[in-house]
C-alpha cells in the first residue's frame, strides 16, 4: 500500500495527517523558492495581538460514532420555533420527492460545467430552471441564478447602468428589504454608482417623488419591490412607460412564490426581474443557502452576468445541453466581462427545478391561496385581542406589519420560549411586527399562539 503516508512519521512544528497533501520536504522546497526561511516568517507581517499564540481547542481524534454523538448533542440544544417570521426568508413546504432527486448521481457531476459531454446532468437541470423562471417572471431570459436575492438585486442595479449611456445614478425603493438595500450601497459605494433611495408613502414607494427624479434625465434605472418590507403589494401602474419614455429600465424584486398570483415584471414591462427564489421548496437553514434569480429581456442579454445553458443535438440527433454564454473574466477581456458572481447555485438551481415542476400552475397557485388565508386569518385574529393595531390599510399577501401596543420586543422573547417566531421587529417603526404566515401553519397553532399572546401582559 505505498500511496498510504506513514502516519508515524513526525517532525518538529508539523505533524503529518494522511489529509494533508504536502510533506515536509514539499513545504521545504517551496519555501525555498520564494525565499522564505519557514512557516512562521511565512506569516511575519501579520500583527502579533491578532495570533491565537495556543494550541487550537480541537478534542483528539473520535470514532464516526463518537463524532455523531457530538453533533447530535450539540444539535439538541437548538429549541426548533414554529415560525411565523419572513422578511425574506419563507417556511414553505418541500416535498420529499425533491430530496431524493437531487442525490441521484446523474444530477451530481462536476459543479463546473464547461465540458458539456460529462456535466449534461447539470447543464440540464440549470436549463429546465432558466426555463422556469424565465417562464414565472415574464421575461425572454434567466440567467444560471445568483448567490440570493440580494446579491440578484445589486446585480440588476449594476446592469441598468451598463446599458446606459453616461448614467450612473439609479433610483431604489426605501421600501425594499433592509438587507437588499444594505448589499445594493455596498456595490454602488465601490462601482462609482449614485444609489438614490425614493422615500415611503404610506407603506408604499413614494411614486411621486420617483417620478420627479427620473423626469430630470440622468437616471439610469428605477428598482421597486413586490410585495415590499411591510409585506404590502404595490402598484406600478405606469412606471415601467414613465421609465422608458426617460431612457431608465425598470427592475423589480419579487418573493419567487409570490409570482405565481400577483402580475409578474412582464406583465408590468419591466425590463428586469430580480429577487430570491428561497420561497420555492428550499428549506429554510440558519443563513442559507439562497438562490438568487436575475431575469431579463432579450436586449439586454449581454448586460446579464453569469452563464446561459441552451438545448441543441449531438452528432446523432440526440437532444443535449451546452453552454451558450458565459461573459466571465476567464474567458473574455476583463474589462468586458459582466459576470460579478462566478458561480451557479447548482443544487439551488434544481431544488428551483423540481419544485416547480411538481406543484405546477395549480399547486403554485394552492400554496398561495393557502398562505392568503393563513395570513390574514391570523392578522384578523391578532387585532381580535385588543393588542395590536394596523399600521397600514393596503392589500397584503403572506405578510403583514402590525404595531403592539406594548413592549414588542419583549413580546418576541415571551412567545419565543412558548416555542413561536413571532415576526420580525420592523426597523425604524417603534413596536412594530412584520409577521408571516404561509400553508405550513395550521389553525390550530394560529390559534394557539393567539391564546397564549392574549394571557401575556407586556
Amino acid at each position: 500500500m505505498a500511496f498510504l503516508p506513514n502516519m508515524g512519521e513526525v517532525r518538529k512544528g508539523l505533524t503529518m495527517f494522511k489529509y494533508f497533501p504536502h510533506t515536509a520536504d514539499d513545504i521545504r522546497q517551496m519555501l525555498d523558492v520564494i525565499g522564505v526561511r519557514s512557516l512562521d516568517d511565512l506569516y511575519a507581517e501579520i500583527p502579533e495581538e491578532i495570533k491565537l499564540h495556543r494550541e487550537l481547542d480541537i478534542p483528539s481524534e473520535k470514532s464516526e460514532e463518537e463524532v455523531r454523538d457530538i453533533i447530535q448533542g450539540l444539535a439538541a440544544q437548538n429549541k426548533p420555533l414554529i415560525c411565523f417570521a419572513g422578511a425574506g426568508s419563507y417556511d414553505h413546504y418541500t416535498p420529499s420527492v425533491i430530496p431524493l432527486i437531487a442525490s441521484r448521481s446523474e444530477f451530481s457531476t462536476s459543479y463546473t460545467p464547461y465540458q458539456a459531454e460529462i456535466s449534461q446532468g447539470t447543464l440540464q437541470y440549470i436549463f429546465e430552471y432558466q426555463t422556469l423562471m424565465a417562464d414565472l417572471t415574464g421575461m425572454d431570459i434567466s440567467n444560471a441564478s445568483m448567490y440570493d436575492g440580494t446579491t440578484a438585486t445589486a446585480e440588476a442595479m449594476m446592469m441598468c447602468t451598463a446599458a446606459a449611456k453616461k448614467r450612473n445614478r439609479v433610483l431604489i425603493s426605501k421600501t425594499m428589504q433592509p438587507a437588499v438595500l444594505a448589499v445594493c450601497r455596498t456595490y454602488a459605494k465601490f462601482h462609482g454608482i449614485d444609489l438614490v433611495e425614493v422615500p415611503e408613502k404610506d407603506g408604499v414607494m413614494d411614486k411621486d417623488v420617483a417620478r420627479e427624479l427620473i423626469e430630470k434625465d440622468d437616471v439610469a434605472g428605477l428598482i421597486v419591490c413586490q410585495p415590499n418590507r411591510y409585506g404590502l403589494i404595490e402598484d406600478f401602474t405606469g412606471l415601467a412607460d414613465l421609465c422608458h419614455e426617460h431612457k431608465a429600465l425598470l427592475a423589480i424584486n419579487t418573493m419567487a412564490s409570490a409570482l405565481a398570483v400577483l402580475k409578474s415584471p412582464g406583465e408590468w414591462g419591466a425590463d428586469i426581474a430580480c429577487g430570491d427564489a428561497q420561497s420555492l421548496g428550499i428549506p429554510m437553514g440558519y443563513g442559507g443557502p439562497y438562490i438568487g434569480y436575475l431575469c431579463t429581456k432579450e436586449a439586454l442579454v449581454r448586460k446579464m452576468p453569469g452563464r446561459l445553458v441552451g438545448a441543441t443535438t449531438d452528432a446523432d440527433g440526440r437532444r443535449t445541453f451546452v453552454l451558450t454564454m458565459q461573459a466571465r473574466e476567464q474567458h473574455i477581456r476583463r474589462e468586458k466581462a459582466t459576470s460579478n458572481i462566478c458561480t451557479a447555485q447548482g443544487f439551488m438551481c434544481l431544488y428551483v427545478a423540481c419544485y416547480l415542476s411538481l406543484m405546477g400552475p395549480k399547486g403554485m397557485r394552492e400554496v398561495n391561496e393557502q398562505s392568503y388565508a393563513s395570513a390574514h386569518y391570523l392578522h384578523d385574529e391578532l387585532l381580535k385581542t385588543g393588542k395590536f393595531e394596523k399600521v397600514y390599510d393596503a392589500p397584503f399577501l403572506n405578510e403583514f406589519t402590525l404595531r403592539y401596543k406594548g413592549n414588542a420586543k419583549a413580546l418576541r422573547e415571551a412567545m419565543a420560549e412558548e416555542g413561536y417566531l413571532l415576526g420580525i421587529p420592523t426597523l425604524f417603526k417603534e413596536n412594530c411586527l412584520t409577521i408571516a404566515s404561509t400553508e405550513r401553519r395550521t389553525k390550530k397553532e394560529i390559534d394557539n399562539m393567539v391564546e397564549r399572546i392574549k394571557t401575556i401582559a407586556l
